[in-house]
């Protein structure tokens, strides 16, 4: 049968519209994708213009809080631009704000660590038993004595060779905190507090700074109830009750801290030597913004007010 003229036009019509059509999705789609890449772009630069925006006020806040004339508390720390949309927030503490893990794994007279009673009980605080606590613990004095014998439930070279690791322990005391994640145990200890860092430092000189310590790390180590220390911490911040103002009234001496915090008297033998009132390390704390990007910069220093000597630097990207 033969197909009509007008017929056989019609379909050719209707094929050629149904192809433009197909056309025009493609291009619509090109179009799209083009235009979602360049917003993607867009936010990336955006981003990155924040970021270094950012970095560079958080940088200014390190450089005014390492000044040795600025004080904790000063009110150019703090500083707000643009409307609020950017500025820097800078804090000055004492490093000694958090314990120093190899003063209290290093071996005095005797051939003991120093405190490793301590150690277990800030483990045990985070949930560990005494057995678990007590293997972490020995685990760290292995890594960090001088010698290959092994302590009672610790780790020394047979341990880390029949896992494959060849040079390990290092035998001195830890470079960084993230060394202690090597260690024996220490993926458990994190399972249970994975914020364990912000217990700890190299830094510091040795003992715990009681005014500066927060009430859960105080009360640990004057052996006091957590209620004690947050009334003493209280007592250093004034009758404002806030950190770094004119009426904090700081203790100048270990004893009559230890007095209000109710340490009982057959402890102060054992628990005066983690005290202290005046530590040299400062930890400057600077954080950035710019719109939503946040920068973090860390100096740790030692000697701010004489001769500064920088012990560690560190930047972070605030979430």
């Amino acid at each position: 049968m033969t197909v009509p003229h007008s017929s056989s036009s019609s379909l050719k019509d209707g094929s050629a519209l149904v192809a433009v059509f197909w056309i025009m999705s493609i291009l619509s789609l090109a179009v799209f994708t083009s235009v979602r890449l360049l917003y993607y772009e867009l936010d990336l630069v955006t981003a990155q213009v924040h970021g270094a925006r950012a970095r560079h006020l958080a940088e200014m806040g390190i450089a005014i809080s390492a000044n040795p004339v600025v004080e904790a508390g000063d009110p150019v720390l703090h500083w707000e631009f643009e409307g609020g949309r950017e500025g820097f927030d800078a804090q000055i503490r004492s490093e000694a704000g958090r314990f120093n893990i190899n003063y209290l794994l290093m071996k005095v007279p005797g051939g003991v660590a120093r405190d490793k009673p301590l150690l277990r009980l800030i483990f045990e605080e985070w949930g560990a038993d005494i057995e678990e606590a007590q293997e972490v613990v020995d685990a760290l004095v292995d890594w960090t004595d001088g010698d290959d014998f092994t302590e009672l439930n610790g780790a020394e070279f047979a341990h880390y060779e029949e896992l494959g690791y060849l040079n390990r322990p290092y035998n001195r005391p830890f470079y960084s905190l993230d060394e202690m994640r090597l260690v024996r145990g220490m993926d458990f200890i994190e399972a249970l507090n994975p914020n364990w860092r912000d217990w700890f430092t190299i830094w510091s000189t040795g003992p715990l700074d009681l005014n500066e310590a927060d009430p859960e790390l105080l009360a640990i180590a004057a052996d006091s109830s957590i209620e004690a220390a947050i009334d003493l911490q209280n007592m250093v911040f004034g009758p404002d009750l806030l950190r770094d103002t004119e009426d904090d009234l700081p203790f100048q001496a270990v004893q009559p801290a230890l007095d209000l915090l109710g340490t009982p008297s057959i402890q102060r033998e054992l628990v005066e030597p983690r005290l202290t009132v005046n530590d040299p390390t400062t930890r400057l704390e600077s954080v950035g913004w710019s719109g939503d990007i946040k920068r973090r910069i860390i100096l740790v220093l030692r000697n701010r007010t004489g001769r500064p000597a920088i012990l560690e630097r560190k930047e972070e990207v605030v979430p």
